[in-house]
C-alpha cells in the first residue's frame, strides 16, 4: 500500500498503537472458539451444543420455566433460545406446556431423556472446564472465574 494510499484511509491501527490481539474482546472470543471445539470433541452427545446443554442444566436444576425465565438464568438471547428449545423439542429432551395461570405463556421442561443426557454430560462437562482451563494452576483458575464473573456483573 503506497503513502498517499494509507494517508487516505486515515490512520491504521498500528499508528493508533492498537493491536487487536491485545484487546478483550478478541482474547475472549479466542478463548470462546477454543472452549466449543473442545465442547463438541469432548461432549458425550455429538448432536449436543454447549448452549443447548446451559439449557438443560437450568431446566433440570430449576425445574419448568417460560421461555423468559430461561433467557434470564442462561443469558442467551430470546430468538436463539427459541431456537434452543425447538432443537431439544425435536429430540425429545424438552416438552412444552401452557402456563396454568396465563394460557399465552409456554412453559418449558426438561424430559427423563433430557435428565439422563445431563446425568451423562456432567462429567464430560467437568473434563471440557478442565482442558478449557488448560495449564492455569489453581489460583489462576479461580483468579480467572473471579474476574469473568465480575465483568459480567458490571453489565451494559
Amino acid at each position: 500500500m503506497t503513502e498517499a494510499h494509507r494517508s487516505s484511509l486515515g490512520s491504521c491501527p498500528a499508528d493508533q498503537d492498537y493491536d487487536f490481539h491485545e484487546q478483550v474482546g478478541h482474547l475472549l472470543r479466542k478463548a470462546y472458539q477454543r472452549h466449543t471445539a473442545i465442547f463438541q470433541r469432548e461432549s458425550c452427545d455429538p448432536q449436543l451444543t454447549s448452549i443447548q446443554f446451559v439449557t438443560l442444566c437450568t431446566l433440570s436444576e430449576q425445574g419448568p420455566r417460560s421461555l423468559a425465565e430461561i433467557v434470564r438464568a442462561t443469558a442467551i438471547d430470546p430468538a436463539t433460545i427459541r431456537g434452543v428449545i425447538k432443537r431439544l423439542q425435536a429430540r425429545a429432551l424438552v416438552e412444552l406446556s401452557k402456563d396454568e395461570l396465563d394460557q399465552r405463556k409456554v412453559i418449558v421442561s426438561v424430559t427423563p431423556e433430557g435428565e439422563r443426557l445431563v446425568a451423562e454430560m456432567v462429567p464430560h462437562a467437568k473434563r471440557i472446564t478442565d482442558l478449557t482451563f488448560g495449564t492455569l494452576n489453581h489460583a489462576e483458575r479461580v483468579a480467572l472465574l473471579m474476574l469473568l464473573e465480575k465483568m459480567n456483573e458490571s453489565g451494559g
